[in-house]
């Protein structure tokens, strides 16, 4: 990845991903951008959201929380590490920090807070700072060392895990969108990882999901869309202008709406196919013979 990518200009779900009841939950990061909406909790590692980001449920990091300003949480934020807080927070339950808080002015936590370190008020978290602190998680992936060292000395909190690789892909979620049980709205493309379990209805530009997925609703895009090996969607798949790959031993149960059509041995469609051009049968080896 360039380092002067921008890091939520796409949604990405990691592998093995779970939207439960109450949570959206991943094994690695949650990074969250500015004026989203979340109407469920979050738990991962270390959850960190820009300007405006609304969260319906409990967030709930093992490691650090960083919330920046004008952020609402309906519920508890429960912190396994540090806290970062931003002026003009409302948290409608409790805050818990297990480490240190730093707190802006004006932040209003309903049914009080504890923490087991040091309690600085201030402003913590500028939104550079927030900025360069996802940068980092996900330039890790790579081998950016410019671009970690640089993040490491913006900010000071990550110094020791500079040199670390993370165990987990990062759950990115773009700026302006919308996660829940209805439907998950991106205005960017969207890629889910293999063995994710997500409810709701997905709206993107792009769509690419991995393999051995269950997705609970539609996909509609205005390009190309993708279906990995034995997954499941429980809904019709449109895209406007795009072509789809459906893989070997995907489902689709209900229709399928796009350009061109790939189906890939084994690949099924429950409903009723349109393709304004080319539809593509995949065949197996021993077929080819």
């Amino acid at each position: 990845m360039a380092f002067s990518t921008d890091p939520l200009d796409e949604l990405v779900v990691p592998d093995g991903t779970e939207a439960k009841e109450v949570a959206l939950e991943t094994d690695g990061d949650v990074l969250v951008g500015s004026r989203s909406t979340i109407e469920f909790g979050v738990r991962g590692r270390n959850v960190i959201a820009g300007e405006s980001v609304e969260f319906g449920g409990d967030i709930e990091a093992e490691g650090d929380c960083r919330l920046d300003m004008w952020c609402d949480v309906a519920e508890n934020v429960l912190v396994g590490q540090d806290a970062y807080i931003g002026e003009r927070v409302h948290i409608a339950g409790k805050l818990k920090v297990a480490g240190d808080l730093d707190i802006g002015d004006d932040v209003d936590i309903e049914e009080g807070f504890e923490a087991n370190g040091w309690i600085v008020i201030r402003n913590p978290m500028p939104t550079i700072v927030f900025l360069f602190v996802y940068l980092k998680h996900l330039l890790l992936i790579g081998e950016e060392d410019t671009a970690q060292q640089l993040v490491s000395e913006l900010v000071d909190d990550e110094d020791e895990e500079a040199d670390e690789e993370p165990d987990a892909e990062p759950l990115v979620i773009p700026r302006n969108a919308t996660v829940g049980d209805d439907a998950w709205r991106v205005s960017t493309p969207a890629t889910i990882g293999d063995d994710c379990r997500l409810h709701g209805n997905v709206r993107a530009e792009t769509i690419d999901v991995g393999a051995d997925c269950n997705i609970f609703g539609s996909l509609r895009a205005r390009g190309d869309v993708s279906v990995g090996r034995g997954t499941r969607i429980h809904g019709d798949l449109t895209t406007r202008d795009g072509d789809v790959v459906i893989d070997e031993d995907a489902r689709i149960l209900g229709d399928v709406s796009c350009q061109d059509l790939t189906l890939e041995p084994g690949a099924e469609v429950d409903g009723t196919i349109r393709a304004d051009g080319e539809i593509t049968m995949g065949t197996t080896e021993r077929e080819q013979e």
